[in-house]
C-alpha cells in the first residue's frame, strides 16, 4: 500500500497520462498577480486562504460550499492570496474549482495539488493560477529542478513546500523564492508547528520567504511562527469550517515583527 503520499502519486501518474490528451491552452490571459512581490512589501503576515472540500486525514471538511462564494469571503476579509486544491481523488477539488475563484477575485492564486509532470503546471496556467505548488518529498531533485524551471518559464511563481532539513537543502538549490514548511507530515499526517521553528533560521538565513503551512487553527498559533520567521500562512481547514471566518481570518492578519524579507 505505501504511504499515503506514495498512493496519491501513484494516482497524479494516471491522471497525466488522461491530460496528455487534452487540448490546454495555456496562453498568458491577463496581468500578472504576484505574491513574491506582495511578501517583499508587506509589513504585515500574509495569509493564503485555501479553499479545500476534503482531505485524506480529516475526511470532508466542507464540501457543499461554493468556490466563488468562499472566494469573496476571503478578499473581503483581508486574504492575499488563495490556494485551491485541484485533487478529485482525495481532497474532492478540481481545476473548475480554480477557474471559478480565478473568475470571482484578482488575488494571487496557488494551485494546490501534487504535480509531478509539466501538463500539470500547464493545466494550472489555463486554469488561472499565478503559483503552483512543488513538493519536495514527492520527486527527486533533478525532477523538481526541471518542473520549477518549467514554471518559471511558464510565467508563474513557485511554492516549494518542505518537511525537513534534507528536503529544504534540495529546495534552496533550485532558486525558489518561496519556501512552505508543511507542519504536516504528508507520510504519516501527523502536524505539528515546531517543524516550522526547526527550519526557520535556515530559511531566513539563505534570505527566502517562510510560508508555514497546515495545523495554523488560532491567533496564539499565528504568532508563534510570526515568532520563528514566517512571513506568511497557509490556513485552509480553520477558514473552511469557521463560524466566524471574518472574525477569524483578521485575527491572523498580524504585524510581521523582524521576519525576514528580500
Amino acid at each position: 500500500m505505501g504511504t499515503i503520499l506514495d498512493q496519491i502519486l501513484a494516482e497524479k501518474r494516471k491522471e497525466v497520462i488522461v491530460l496528455k490528451q487534452e487540448i490546454i491552452d495555456a496562453q498568458e490571459t491577463g496581468s500578472k498577480r504576484s505574491f513574491i512581490k506582495r511578501l517583499a512589501s508587506g509589513s504585515e503576515l500574509a495569509v493564503i486562504a485555501e479553499f479545500k472540500r476534503a482531505s485524506p486525514s480529516k475526511g470532508d471538511i466542507n464540501t457543499g460550499q461554493n468556490p466563488k462564494d468562499q472566494a469573496l469571503f476571503y478578499k473581503k476579509y483581508g486574504a492575499d492570496a488563495i490556494s485551491v486544491l485541484t485533487d478529485t481523488r482525495f481532497f474532492k477539488g478540481s481545476f473548475a474549482d480554480l477557474s471559478a475563484v480565478r473568475e470571482t477575485v484578482d488575488l494571487p492564486i496557488l494551485c494546490k495539488d501534487f504535480i509531478v509532470d509539466e501538463v500539470q503546471i500547464l493545466k494550472a496556467k489555463a486554469s488561472g493560477a499565478n503559483l503552483i505548488l512543488l513538493i519536495a518529498a514527492a520527486m527527486d531533485a533533478e525532477r523538481l529542478q526541471e518542473l520549477f524551471d518549467f514554471a518559471e518559464g511558464e510565467g508563474l511563481e513557485v511554492l516549494m513546500e518542505v518537511h525537513n532539513e534534507e528536503e529544504l537543502e534540495i529546495a534552496l538549490k533550485t532558486g525558489v523564492q518561496l519556501i512552505g514548511v508543511n507542519n504536516r507530515n504528508l507520510k504519516t499526517f501527523a502536524v505539528d508547528l515546531s517543524v516550522t521553528e526547526k527550519l526557520a533560521p535556515l530559511i531566513k538565513k539563505a534570505g527566502k520567504f517562510l510560508i508555514s503551512e497546515s495545523g495554523i487553527k488560532s491567533e496564539d498559533d499565528v504568532r508563534r511562527v510570526i515568532a520563528a520567521g514566517a512571513n506568511a500562512i497557509l490556513v485552509g481547514e480553520a477558514f473552511m469550517k469557521a463560524e466566524n471566518l471574518e472574525g477569524l481570518l483578521k485575527a491572523m492578519k498580524l504585524p510581521l515583527q523582524g521576519a525576514v524579507r528580500q
